[in-house]
């Protein structure tokens, strides 16, 4: 069986990491991989619409869709996270669980979240109509040491979808692909970053 990982992106809302995550899975899936979407967004939309959002259901729901990470990675499937797990402490205590797991940060700035914001959450909250929203009135805490940052206000989602897989690549843990198109110097970030994380 194959090796399974986690793929944890996690940003502020509407940083961008439901469409990478689904641009990611679509470019893993085309090479024949096994892989598996989980996006905060729809399980609280189709599963879980009445959940609120205090801190403790905001950490309950990290700490369910890493549970269901666990399961598929220790089962041989690459899974992709969607989630904005604002806490640091609960995003190592996925990683300690799962092992296999590289964490991307899909970092853009409060202000160009809340212009892409198509679902209001980022007006309402700031209009003070909607409390507990992560980057408004609860702190996100950035990732430390995250294995891939994405500049998200720079890089489109097919530029961050390629930078992961190139990660991935570069680390061994999938197949290269025959005549990958990608810029040295951001190849030569990205070899920079694994080896200073004692990766390579």
């Amino acid at each position: 069986m194959a090796q399974g990982f986690t793929l944890w992106l996690t940003g502020l809302p509407a940083s961008g990491k439901s469409a990478i995550a689904a641009r990611l899975e679509e470019s893993l899936l085309e090479r024949g991989l096994e892989a598996e979407r989980l996006d905060e967004g729809e399980i609280r939309q189709s599963w879980l619409p009445s959940l609120g959002h205090g801190a403790g259901e905001r950490d309950g729901l990290t700490r369910l869709i890493g549970h269901f990470c666990n399961l598929l990675t220790r089962n041989g499937i690459v899974t992709i996270a969607a989630s904005i797990s604002p806490s640091q402490e609960i995003r190592n205590e996925i990683r300690s669980q799962i092992g296999r797991f590289v964490e991307v940060h899909v970092r853009c700035p409060a202000e160009v979240c809340a212009q892409r914001d198509a679902s209001g959450n980022w007006a309402r909250a700031r209009a003070g109509e909607l409390s507990g929203f992560v980057g408004a009135d609860v702190p996100y805490e950035e990732p430390t040491n995250p294995e891939i940052l994405l500049e998200a206000d720079r890089e489109d989602t097919e530029q961050a979808a390629k930078k992961i897989v190139r990660t991935l690549e570069i680390l061994d843990w999938i197949p290269k692909a025959a005549g990958g198109d990608y810029d040295a110097a951001d190849e030569a970030k990205i070899t920079k970053r694994l080896k200073d994380l004692g990766y390579i």
